[in-house]
């Protein structure tokens, strides 16, 4: 295995004319490290290690399965802590009457290392933990985009090789998402990727695989350009380009070899230093996958029809024109985050549709095309905005429109609760004014009628909002039917009380509802059961004419 490992860098590393991924000798000890992580060792299993010389490996732990993630962190500390101590016995000195932990430990260093290097060692105990069979399944997740990946690296006149940067970043998860906010098949920070695709409460377009290979694409051209080199292109995409020119102008040289092992900047931790070898031994792993995992078969790209939204359309109205559920429309528009989802937004315009040509009876650009000038806007949603008055706190705001404190600090990019002043205007979900005017509703809300409650079962993507929407009621109404005391603690498969009939009496008897924000006429209609054209009739309005909020519609004729 020795022996093809040394032919294996000594390929990689040869000065041939032309290779853009050359492995310095210095690098070569930490490719095999992660050689071995991915392709040796599960997600249940990990290595505890030196984490300067990776060519240390102290022992192999295994970790039991489903075990909460503090139960498992609290064997890995304690087996670091054992190795711990056996180095500092190694640094005073000690070399006889070893434990059986000691003399491996003394084992997994060269004959004669100094006491000094044992006692600098113990500062040095690192856990990595497997990934072979995450590797496996991003192997096969791959094949559903590799030929996009490619066309894109082509267009940018990148090395191919770069396609197996996934492995690394993601394990070709486009779901993936990190605890320091990285998201995505690429991994993109949310300002780096603001610099080349959409971020907001719209979109998140580091969540398309699509959209975010072509970002990436321009990520790493433009590392190239600055840095000369894809070695440090490569570590630039996870330290940055300037902490890459700050790295080589500190040392002297462009060799990432070098760079890795010498350099002390801030933030060159041990993730940075290790990138560019991380990705050759994922780029060795990959082109050699046979050999590790046996046959796999690669997933198969789908046949998708794409269009380009005309104008900005609610997603339920897409939905049922279509025939494809919005759970369906939502797995293969990741990119689209949950206020269009919950109808708080429309789909943006210009917004690339994507459906699998299996799920749909007709073209995607007739069905678009197909949806009523109702059903189409020129215009987004506009946010409801509350201004802050003297002495409220995020935390009363928040309850006032039966909202979440959370929620709208993440609308409003507050990183404090406390920070708020008076006058200031917050930016608030879409269904926070239907809340907040719930008390006085232009359709008098009811009790539930004895006898008559129906049900209802949560779907997916069902929130409070929709469902009281769907049915005509108000979210207090259901609230109160279901004695639920947060509105957001909704599930899959719990049963809501529902009184279509006594709803239905009550708006028959009242012939005039008022327009709430994000209403349309196809929502009104759809709402009270009635016709849009009978709508438009009682009420004398004229062909394409928008109604506002606030506007009293005739729900009757007389």
């Amino acid at each position: 295995m020795r022996a093809y490992f040394i032919l294996m860098l000594t390929f990689l590393s040869a000065c041939a004319y032309g290779n853009p991924f050359p492995t310095p000798a210095s690098l070569e000890p930490a490719v095999r490290f992660w050689t071995r992580v991915y392709t040796d060792v599960t997600t249940h299993q990990g290595y505890v290690h030196d984490a300067v010389d990776l060519s240390v490996i102290y022992d192999t732990l295994s970790l039991p399965p489903h075990i909460r993630h503090d139960e498992r962190q609290k064997i890995v500390d304690s087996h670091k802590q054992e190795i711990e101590r056996a180095l500092l016995s190694l640094a005073n000195g000690k070399r006889s009457g070893l434990s059986a932990v000691e003399a491996r430990v003394l084992a997994a260093w060269p004959k004669g290392t100094s006491s000094a290097r044992f006692r600098e060692a113990a500062a040095n105990v690192r856990f990595q933990l497997g990934q072979s069979d995450r590797f496996r399944e991003g192997l096969i997740r791959s094949g559903q985009w590799r030929p996009h990946i490619r066309r894109i690296l082509a267009q940018y006149n990148l090395p191919q090789e770069l396609e197996v940067l996934p492995h690394v970043e993601s394990s070709f998860n486009p779901n993936a998402y990190s605890k320091v906010a990285a998201a995505g098949m690429w991994q993109f920070m949310p300002a780096t990727a603001r610099q080349y695709m959409r971020v907001d409460d719209i979109l998140d377009e580091r969540m398309d695989p699509y959209i975010s290979t072509e970002g990436a694409a321009k990520l790493l051209k433009h590392n190239y350009a600055v840095t000369g080199s894809w070695p440090l292109a490569l570590t630039a995409y996870n330290h940055g380009a300037s902490g890459i020119q700050r790295a080589v102008k500190t040392l002297g040289t462009r060799d990432m070899g070098v760079i890795a092992q010498m350099y002390k900047g801030p933030a060159f931790g041990f993730a940075s230093r290790n990138f560019y070898a991380s990705f050759l031994a994922a780029l060795h792993v990959d082109r050699n996958a046979e050999k590790y995992f046996g046959k796999i078969t690669l997933a198969s790209p789908i046949e998708y029809d794409v269009v380009h939204a005309p104008d900005y359309i609610p997603v339920a109205a897409l939905a049922e024109s279509s025939g494809v559920s919005i759970d369906v429309l939502k797995v293969y528009n990741p990119a689209l985050r949950e206020r269009v989802w919950n109808g708080e937004k429309y789909i943006p315009r210009g917004y690339a549709l994507r459906i699998p040509k299996a799920n749909l009876d007709r073209p995607l650009e007739s069905i678009v095309a197909s949806l009523s000038p109702d059903q189409r806007f020129s215009h987004q949603k506009a946010d409801v905005v509350h201004k802050i008055a003297p002495g409220e706190s995020l935390s009363t705001i928040a309850s006032r429109y039966n909202t979440s404190v959370s929620t709208l600090m993440a609308m409003n990019g507050l990183s404090n609760p406390n920070r708020i002043r008076a006058g200031q205007n917050l930016r608030l979900p879409g269904n926070a004014q239907v809340a907040a005017n719930a008390a006085t509703p232009a359709v008098k809300a009811v009790p539930a009628p004895a006898g008559t409650s129906a049900t209802y079962v949560v779907r997916s993507g069902d929130s409070l909002w929709s469902i009281a929407r769907k049915f005509g009621v108000s979210q207090q109404q259901l609230l109160a039917w279901n004695r639920i005391g947060n509105k957001n603690h909704l599930r899959p498969g719990q049963t809501l009380k529902i009184a279509p009939a006594g709803v239905a009496s009550a708006v028959a008897g009242n012939k005039h509802y008022v327009i709430q924000p994000g209403d349309s006429l196809w929502s009104i209609a759809r709402r009270f059961n009635l016709s849009q054209q009978d709508i438009v009739s009682w009420n004398n309005l004229q062909k394409g004419q928008i109604i506002k909020p606030g506007q009293t519609l005739r729900l009757a004729s007389n």
